[in-house]
């Protein structure tokens, strides 16, 4: 039978009943509301932007050593002379014709001083000679002297003619031999090597000098076959130094062999008068080959990931996916796409780093 007690009782553990579900229902709302909140929140805000065509300039990089243009080798014309001074060291400039080095003279003019004594007497004998030669021909019709006589007269005239003429020879040839005794300059340059050593005693032919021919550099740049075909003689390269400058220059010629070893082909540059250039170097070029087209994007559209090029599209749906791209040449903050993007798909301009596979974004502007 139920008595008022006990159907208070009923009713009091039905509202607590009631007010526990209630309360599960709402601690239940609570924790599912911030997790559906974060799957809609958009990742990032982005723009989007179109691939430009634009004309970008073709180069061709290419690896070289930076030589002489042309060297002399100063070498010794005076045979057993001792070198008494050396004028000039490696890396001084040097002018056509200045002294480099002299050799001791004392032997050549010793020689000299017998040679044109010789010419003297020479000189005596054959004025003698002419003399006699002058008597005979004046007596020759008299018959005061035999046709014989007269002869030998004028042939004694001749043979001292011709030994003052062999020792005014030999006088031109110390002469020449004395002059030899300063080592000269054959062009404007600069000394790149030095064997010369003073009071040295050196045989004829022996190299002292080498000389850079007016200063001229060149680098020669290995580039394949294919690549020569690309290249002709006339246009423009930037060359690159060592420490970092940038120097203008011209291909002057192609070489017109391959090198069997290598494989490749020497592109002749000449190189203008720069302070960071030095024969011996190893240097890096870029060859201009002129422009083309080329569909390009922003720089910081690209994403590198596991070693190859990506950029974000957006979905209908505010999705983003990325695709994968090839890229090719860069001019300042544009990249040239290859291959793998259409000119026509709109691209997350910026941010694009933040962002991954299925991110949902808000676009702000196109």
């Amino acid at each position: 039978m139920n008595t008022p007690f006990n159907m208070t009782l009923v009713w009091v553990a039905t509202s607590v009943l009631g007010i526990s579900a209630t309360a599960l229902m709402v601690l239940h709302e609570a924790r599912a509301t911030p997790a559906a909140a974060a799957v809609v929140a958009p990742a990032l805000t982005v723009r989007l932007d179109l691939p430009q065509r634009m004309d970008l300039p073709r180069q061709l990089e290419a690896n070289g050593a930076i030589a002489a243009w042309q060297e002399a080798s100063v070498g010794s014309e005076a045979n057993g002379l001792r070198l008494a001074s050396v004028l000039v060291n490696v890396g001084d400039v040097v002018k056509r014709g200045q002294v480099l080095a002299t050799f001791a003279p004392e032997t050549v003019q010793a020689d000299l001083a017998q040679i044109e004594a010789g010419v003297a007497e020479a000189k005596a004998h054959a004025a003698e000679a002419t003399a006699n030669a002058e008597r005979a021909r004046g007596l020759a019709d008299s018959g005061a002297l035999s046709a014989r006589e007269v002869n030998q007269y004028l042939t004694a005239e001749q043979t001292a003619l011709a030994r003052l003429e062999a020792q005014r020879a030999a006088a031109r040839s110390q002469q020449l031999r004395l002059a030899r005794t300063h080592v000269l300059a054959p062009d404007d340059g600069i000394i790149s090597a030095r064997t010369a050593t003073a009071g040295a005693v050196v045989p004829a032919g022996q190299e002292l000098f080498r000389l850079i021919r007016g200063g001229r550099l060149e680098w020669r740049a290995e580039v394949t076959p294919e690549e020569a075909t690309r290249v002709a003689a006339g246009g423009e390269v930037t060359v690159q130094a060592p420490d970092g400058t940038q120097v203008a220059a011209k291909v002057r010629q192609l070489a017109p062999t391959v090198d069997s070893r290598t494989r490749t082909t020497l592109v002749y540059v000449d190189l203008p008068a720069a302070k960071g250039l030095r024969a011996g170097m190893f240097a890096r070029g870029q060859f201009s080959l002129g422009r083309t087209p080329a569909v390009t994007v922003p720089q910081q559209a690209l994403v590198l990931r596991d070693g190859f090029n990506y950029v974000f599209t957006v979905k209908p749906d505010n999705h983003v996916t990325q695709v994968k791209v090839r890229t090719g040449r860069q001019l300042s903050d544009r990249v040239e796409i290859v291959d793998g993007l259409a000119p026509t798909t709109q691209i997350v301009a910026s941010g694009a780093g933040f962002l991954n596979e299925g991110d949902l974004v808000k676009v702000v502007g196109q």
